[in-house]
């Protein structure tokens, strides 16, 4: 027990707080203690009653039966993986700027999920990070199912395309990678490659809370960015060494 705390403890706030948000939240709905009727998104419950709960516990929330368990499992390695990579490597000692990401992507999640009646949000929202983490690493090569490797830019379509082939639906993962891409694109390469402004300013509420955490940090000028985006061999999408073929983790 003292173990997990410890691991617990040891984790960046917001991916420990999400991670254990997420789990606590599912076995609460999973033991009835919550009707899942009062934590999915709904149109009219959102905006003719004002239940706002919902746009949070929607994110949260996901409901755990046999048939999705092991997605649920395989949501939550993403989540914790590269949510913790992105907090402790690319937001290191900024975790206003993190934070401020995830709410960018849960408002955007929210948005897109009441226009397309989409109940829960957590598929996208996690993919959406997986996504931010792909593309700021893009050369590092990734290995999958059946020993095949290719470069982290292609991961999340690689996860689309086996969750429409195994499920016949796609549709949460492409959210998710819309949702990404925005992010990416107007905080990083529209300023950079574009010339253009700086859209997405973390707010300084933000960062009065959160404060920087450390000093010399190297943000994400061009050159960091490249610097992290070199060919890595030897990798896989559940991290660490590329111990062999293993079993088949994905959707």
């Amino acid at each position: 027990m003292s173990d997990f705390r410890d691991w617990i403890n040891s984790l960046p706030i917001f991916t420990r707080y999400w991670l254990l948000s997420t789990i606590g939240l599912s076995l609460i709905g999973r033991f009835g203690i919550i009707s899942p009727e009062w934590l999915i998104l709904h149109y009219d419950s959102l905006i003719h009653k004002f239940e706002i709960w919902r746009t949070i516990t929607s994110l949260l929330w996901y409901p755990l039966t046999q048939g999705t368990g092991f997605h649920f499992m395989i949501n939550c390695f993403f989540l914790y993986r590269y949510s913790l990579k992105l907090e402790q490597e690319e937001f290191i000692g900024r975790p206003a700027d993190y934070f401020f990401m995830l709410i960018f992507n849960w408002m955007c999640c929210v948005v897109i999920g009441l226009i397309l009646n989409v109940p829960l949000l957590m598929d996208p929202m996690v993919i959406s990070v997986l996504y931010i983490w792909c593309q700021l690493n893009q050369d590092v090569i990734v290995s999958f199912w059946f020993g095949t490797k290719f470069k982290a830019m292609y991961l999340p379509w690689v996860l689309c395309a086996f969750n429409l082939i195994l499920s016949g639906n796609g549709v949460l993962e492409l959210i998710g990678i819309l949702v990404g891409n925005l992010y990416f694109f107007l905080k990083f390469k529209y300023p950079q490659e574009y010339d253009g402004p700086e859209l997405l300013r973390t707010p300084k509420f933000l960062e009065y809370y959160f404060p920087v955490q450390r000093t010399n940090i190297g943000g994400f000028s061009r050159a960091n960015v490249e610097s992290r985006t070199q060919p890595q061999f030897g990798s896989n999408i559940f991290g660490g060494h590329n111990w062999g073929r293993g079993q088949v983790l994905g959707q």
